[in-house]
């Protein structure tokens, strides 16, 4: 699976989601021209690609796409695009980097950027305070960034915190924001030069955790300070957690690890591969799913031992596990955009993309 060698290019891989998107993002003068948009499904055209996906208690689903932001309220048999669309907020704009706050459901947090040339939205940081039917603009990416806002998560001492990283900053680009994103300030220096993303635990206010090609280190004092959490070896593509004091598994060069005591130490569970993305279920915290670039696993055991899932035709995207059965996942796929969820028993998928 070539495991030392994808973290060394994930860097790339990440820039060409968000600058290989929109041309402006690079600081090219050459924006992107508006493309004619020929719907082939619910979530427009072939074009349309997944950058982020949550799924909420009471059957409600938020889709973050480069053409506009997607929800359901009815476990994905109806969709309402809410934001990006004409006429909308974010207009012209593509989402991603969509994050929930763990201490009030009803708050959600997006980053956007140009995804057309003639838009008519402003790219920055936008809030709902009620799972993604309305939103509001909360700060512009010009006043803090010369480039874009890299990544963003939401904080752990109030439901008004949220992190967000300036990667052109590197080891200073690390913000935070006490008032729902409306003023920043600096945090300490990181020990990397980049990071991926940031992980807050719900269950310890001002604990965080960020990871990258370096690694992964860890914060109690909101980023004021940090130490390298040594348990880890080489680079780290995603860190997941289901709940409060519950286990802590992030995938990266070595394989799946785990962590019991709140991130302090990881141990390495599984070497035989790793996973760009995980996924845990809030319900039974050792059901967790993962993906590579061409198929989707369960483990049932804590990471310990892995089974494919059905084979899906398309692009993988994004999972995100359903909040209130183990045995369900949804898997988003790109270039068109489309969902489906596991069924239950594990034999197949279901559709759930709206007809053009």
């Amino acid at each position: 699976m070539q495991k030392y060698i994808r973290s060394a290019f994930i860097l790339v891989a990440i820039a060409l989601l968000l600058v290989g998107c929109n041309g402006a993002n690079s600081g090219n003068t050459q924006n992107t021209p508006t493309p004619a948009l020929v719907p082939v499904n619910g979530f427009g055209s072939a074009a349309n690609h997944v950058h982020s996906l949550l799924a909420l208690p009471q059957q409600v689903l938020v889709l973050a796409t480069h053409y506009g932001i997607f929800r359901s309220q009815d476990n994905g048999a109806s969709w309402k695009e809410v934001a990006g669309g004409p006429n909308q907020i974010m207009e012209g704009l593509m989402s991603y980097s969509l994050v929930i706050s763990p201490l009030n459901p009803q708050r959600l947090f997006v980053l956007t950027q140009p995804s057309i040339e003639q838009h008519t939205g402003i790219p920055g940081l936008y809030t709902s305070d009620d799972q993604g039917k309305t939103w509001k603009l909360s700060v512009t990416a010009a006043s803090i960034s010369s480039r874009y806002i890299y990544t963003a998560a939401a904080g752990n001492d109030s439901p008004d915190e949220v992190y967000i990283y300036l990667s052109e900053l590197g080891a200073l680009g690390l913000r935070r924001s006490l008032d729902d994103g409306v003023h920043f300030s600096s945090t300490g220096k990181l020990p990397f030069d980049l990071i991926f993303g940031i992980l807050p635990l719900s269950d310890a206010p001002g604990h965080l955790l960020v990871y990258g090609s370096s690694g992964m280190a860890s914060s109690s004092d909101g980023g004021i300070h940090w130490q390298v959490i040594t348990s880890i070896n080489g680079g780290v593509e995603d860190v997941v957690t289901a709940r409060p004091h519950s286990p802590i598994y992030a995938s990266g060069d070595a394989g799946v690890y785990v962590s019991f005591d709140e991130g302090k130490t990881f141990k390495l569970v599984y070497s035989q591969a790793s996973f760009s993305s995980l996924a845990v279920s809030p319900q039974q915290m050792n059901v967790i799913y993962g993906k590579t670039g061409t198929a989707t696993y369960r483990s049932s055991d804590g990471g310990r031992t892995w089974t494919m899932l059905p084979h899906i035709n398309g692009n993988l995207a994004v999972l995100a596990t359903e909040p209130t059965n183990a045995s369900e996942v949804y898997l988003s796929l790109s270039y068109p955009t489309a969902l489906y969820r596991l069924n239950a028993d594990g034999k197949g998928w279901t559709s759930l993309t709206p007809p053009a």
